[in-house]
């Protein structure tokens, strides 16, 4: 079955994905930044840290991670009895690529002594070397559990561990210099740009986001209210559109995550801080390779034997903390 544009839109192909899904025992993950038709046909639609808790807890013999690499190897992690299938293997991270395990290995030698928190926008490989994991969603309460008097090394989002810092308080944090290119490229200049055009607007700001500073600064010069400025995760930006009353909200994280803002939210207009801000890899994934990854069983996630045991266990000390993300 050739897969077009309108046929993503269809009842046919939608029930097509859920048939093959059936035969398969598969359960469908999506992460937000997928395109919409991905997002609309899976069984559930989340941040990572909602999805590697739906991974861990779901009966279903075979996932299907709509995401990229890491985030399928996580689902992997934590379901090692599982059959876990990505549509394409070649959508990678270019935050993951920041950092491999000897250049982690090399850091830790430098830092005896200090607990090591990895995004979980990492490789499995990282993470065996790492003592917990960490999203977007809990990474302040993972570095809150570790004792304020122990050093901490987070990688590898250098604006997502700034905001750690900031919102810790703590002074110990060493923080690896990686970034996201899409989060990244959501400038302090796109920034002032739309609020400028925007000046009544709810801001809501991914601290992955090379603008996350700003934002803050912005707010504390009385530029932006403090309460409509807000730095969230993707699961926090759902959860906040839900009840909000403005016009309009300005968005800065990739522009996939509008689909699910304007799901929740009907009366607000969701505007992207940066239309272009859109991942390559996230978008690797299409209607047509989701058919053929649940008609073949194809790509399918091997992770190596000797670093699966450490990564999971990094992984599962992040998925016990706290209380889910909202999907």
């Amino acid at each position: 079955m050739d897969v077009t544009v309108s046929e993503t839109r269809s009842t046919h192909w939608q029930d097509e994905v859920r048939r093959l899904a059936r035969e398969r025992d598969a359960v469908i993950l999506a992460h937000n930044y997928q395109e919409p038709a991905i997002q609309d046909v899976a069984d559930h639609v989340g941040d990572s840290l909602a999805l590697s808790r739906i991974a861990a807890g779901t009966d279903a013999g075979t996932i299907v991670f709509c995401g990229v690499h890491f985030m399928a190897e996580t689902a992997k992690l934590l379901s090692p009895g599982k059959t876990v299938l990505i549509p394409t293997a070649q959508a990678g991270c270019s935050l993951a690529d920041t950092i491999d395990a000897d250049q982690l290995r090399a850091w830790k030698a430098q830092h005896p002594g200090a607990a090591v928190v990895a995004y979980v926008n990492t490789s499995a490989a990282v993470k065996a070397e790492a003592d917990i994991c960490c999203t977007s969603s809990n990474a302040v309460e993972v570095v809150n559990s570790i004792p304020r008097d122990q050093p901490v090394l987070f990688l590898p989002d250098q604006f997502l561990g700034e905001h750690v810092r900031r919102q810790t308080g703590r002074d110990n944090i060493e923080v690896w210099m990686g970034e996201c290119h899409v989060h990244a490229g959501i400038s302090p200049v796109d920034l002032r740009a739309q609020v400028a055009a925007n000046p009544t607007a709810e801001v809501l700001v991914h601290p992955e986001c090379g603008c996350a500073s700003s934002t803050i600064w912005l707010a504390g010069q009385g530029d932006l209210p403090a309460e409509r400025t807000h730095i969230l995760s993707t699961a926090g930006m759902l959860e906040t559109a839900r009840g909000m009353k403005a016009t309009t909200a300005l968005v800065a994280t990739e522009i996939g995550m509008l689909h699910q803002l304007r799901k929740v939210n009907q009366h607000t207009t969701f505007v992207p801080v940066n239309p272009k801000a859109s991942c390559r890899f996230m978008k690797m994934i299409t209607p047509e390779l989701l058919i053929r990854c649940l008609r073949e069983g194809r790509d399918e996630i091997q992770l190596p034997g000797e670093i699966t045991e450490r990564a999971r266990r990094s992984v599962q000390r992040m998925v016990a903390i706290g209380k889910p993300a909202a999907a």
